[in-house]
């Protein structure tokens, strides 16, 4: 299957990332002198997303200012934000209109991934056989030690038919979600557009057993915090 849309969410306030986000917006954090939103996007474009929706919040001028100067793929459309953010839910749910009926990207801007084959592009694992009639969403996973920058109980435990099941009371997981997924937008019809978690619509999708998951078999950075931030700059010079 290919994917041509993509959703890239950078309308977060990004506290977490305080002192640096009362100055710029999270997605504009530069690492390697790159910022993390063209990460995200070259990202799509490597994975053959011609199209990305960017929803904007926090110094939404300035994210728009700094798309409008990118003349590499994938083209951009605006999913304005100002009026109020609505979280990654409800943010999706006003995108809507600009994602189209085929399945889409998701992803957040707090990540760098790298493959263990640097010549390696793609995660073919989220498409190669994602079904929107048996799937509402798959999402990307990585194991824990292959993750720098986040140090927590784990996400989710990956079944041996590729259902999710989410972290228990009794204990931490093994996967972390990465930010980024495949989803069939014709699963965020009939939400409201207003201030709500993606994980509300996961909620639903794991009781009927449509969310599933694959594995990044490469190290993933997280970024969301100026610690991880420096940590991934420290990673990256010395790859």
């Amino acid at each position: 299957m290919k994917v041509t849309r993509a959703m890239v969410l950078a309308a977060g306030m990004g506290r977490r990332m305080l002192p640096l986000t009362e100055t710029t917006a999270k997605p504009l954090i530069t690492v390697q002198g790159k910022a993390l939103i063209d990460y995200a996007l070259d990202r799509m474009a490597d994975n053959g997303v011609e199209r990305a929706v960017v929803n904007v919040h926090h110094f939404a001028d300035k994210i728009e200012a700094h798309l409008a100067q990118r003349t590499a793929a994938p083209a951009v459309d605006i999913s304005d934000e100002r009026d109020g953010v609505l979280e990654t839910g409800g943010g999706l749910v006003r995108a809507r209109p600009l994602l189209g009926e085929a399945p889409v990207f998701v992803t957040n801007t707090d990540a760098i991934f790298r493959a263990d084959d640097p010549a390696a592009k793609g995660f073919p694992q989220l498409t190669e056989g994602f079904d929107p009639a048996k799937e509402d969403a798959r999402l990307l996973l990585v194991r824990k030690d292959r993750a720098l920058g986040l140090d927590t109980a784990g996400d989710f435990h990956l079944e041996p038919d590729g259902r999710l099941r989410r972290r228990g009371a009794e204990g931490g997981a093994p996967y972390y979600y990465t930010g980024t997924q495949v989803l069939n937008p014709a699963i965020l019809d009939g939400w409201p557009e207003e201030k709500f978690s993606l994980n509300e619509i996961w909620n639903r999708s794991l009781e009927a057993g449509r969310l599933t998951g694959a594995v990044f078999e490469g190290d993933w950075l997280h970024v969301g915090d100026p610690q991880s931030r420096d940590e991934a700059e420290t990673r990256l010079r010395a790859a």
